[in-house]
């Protein structure tokens, strides 16, 4: 069974940033669910969908919606059916050492809920398949009440120096008990706009606290210049620096 670890956050936290560097640390084979609609993750990892003739899940579902509008498909194939069948084969970008698999931008009218409780079904049956299953959550707490993932191993809370940063690790302890996620670990991650000063606040919240991702002009460069950022050098300053606060976690670090 697969160790589920979900990362979350305000928006612009470092939240994909983060789990790219980890998934080069962790033992393979790990699948990566970007649940980000601006496909953050998939560019920071420099995947392609559309190139390698894959597809997000929202892009999928508009697909099935269509098909069902239009008669194409059999009334005795559910929709849920339809989009396990797609799930599978047309969304899952395979890259030796982990995968991925992005909900992407909304194409159909109301909300993520179908999308969302597609991924909570399939999750548990994709849990046999891999060591780890990684999870990009996107900004704010909304994705929580869906309780996408409602049992979790590690809970990585990214956090910027901010009051609303502070308030936010308060909301969502807060929704995970009233929707009942259950989760082993609740763990802290500083981003690179602490300064000591604001550390301690974190050090001494009740939580446990990891570390923090060290500035790193490389990340920079690379997002800047679209390469991909398991391209690194293992020197990167991020990169050292998270291969640390997995360390702290307990975790058994991949050498690369």
């Amino acid at each position: 069974m697969a160790w589920r670890i979900v990362c979350t956050g305000r928006g612009g936290v470092g939240k994909s940033t983060f789990v790219a560097l980890i998934s080069r640390y962790l033992k393979p084979p790990s699948l990566l669910i970007d649940l980000d609609p601006d496909l953050s993750l998939a560019d920071m990892l420099g995947f392609d969908f559309h190139r390698e003739g894959k597809r997000t899940v929202c892009e999928a579902l508009y697909e099935v919606v269509e098909k069902r509008k239009s008669g194409e498909s059999s009334p005795l194939i559910t929709t849920q059916d339809m989009m396990e069948s797609l799930l599978w084969s047309e969304c899952l970008y395979e890259d030796g050492s982990f995968d991925l698999i992005t909900l992407g931008t909304k194409l159909t009218e109301g909300c993520l809920c179908f999308p969302d409780e597609l991924l909570r079904k399939t999750i548990p049956k994709l849990a046999n398949n891999y060591a780890n299953i990684v999870v990009d959550s996107p900004a704010g707490v909304e994705h929580l009440n869906r309780n996408i993932v409602p049992v979790i191993n590690d809970l990585f809370v990214i956090c910027d120096p901010s009051e609303k940063s502070i308030k936010h690790i308060l909301r969502i302890k807060k929704i995970m008990k009233e929707v009942g996620t259950e989760y082993n670990h609740f763990y802290l991650v500083a981003n690179q706009e602490f300064d000591e000063e604001a550390e301690e606040y974190l050090k001494n919240s009740g939580e446990i606290y990891l570390g923090k991702i060290e500035y790193d002009a490389n990340v920079e460069e690379y997002n800047l210049k679209g390469e991909s950022l398991l391209g690194l050098p293992v020197d990167s300053p991020a990169l050292v620096s998270v291969k640390k606060i997995l360390a702290k976690a307990g975790y058994q670090i991949k050498q690369k």
